[in-house]
């Protein structure tokens, strides 16, 4: 039973117990590594937008004096 992920097709089966209930899904391994690695780009790119989300409300407050401007050497004493 195939599904699509995105562009992606892929090659499901799932794997019933004896009253009919699904209890796992199986996966080719080439189709498995290539949704894991998509997972592992979507990640990435949540974790970019959050950090671009909180620069950009600190260079807000820091605007709005709530914040205390931080020179490019507080930044880099502070990494």
């Amino acid at each position: 039973c195939p599904y699509i992920f995105g562009n992606m097709k892929v090659a499901m089966r799932y794997v019933n117990d004896a009253d009919g209930n699904v209890q796992a899904v199986q996966v080719p391994v080439e189709d498995w590594n290539e949704l894991v690695g998509k997972l592992r780009h979507y990640e990435q790119l949540l974790k970019l937008r959050s950090t671009l989300s909180t620069a950009l409300d600190q260079v807000a407050r820091m605007r709005s004096g709530k914040l205390r401007k931080r020179t490019l050497k507080d930044v880099l004493r502070e990494a």
